[in-house]
């Protein structure tokens, strides 16, 4: 696999590296628990993992 010769300048690098930007995560308000939350991912509120407005899991009650 070929190597370079010589090195990079840091201009070079920086140049490259322009086109990486943090970006803000996108949130939006849950339908049935009125929660913020992340888009396209499960929260929990309550307990109860939520997905799209619609409940997906429940946690179930411990045994003593």
């Amino acid at each position: 696999m070929p190597n370079p010769k010589r090195r990079h300048s840091q201009q070079r690098s920086a140049k490259r590296r322009t086109h990486y930007k943090a970006v803000a995560a996108t949130l939006t308000t849950d339908s049935a628990t009125g929660e913020i939350h992340v888009r396209h991912r499960a929260h929990v509120s309550e307990g109860k993992l939520y997905y799209k407005g619609q409940l997906v899991a429940e946690k179930a009650p411990l045994k003593a």
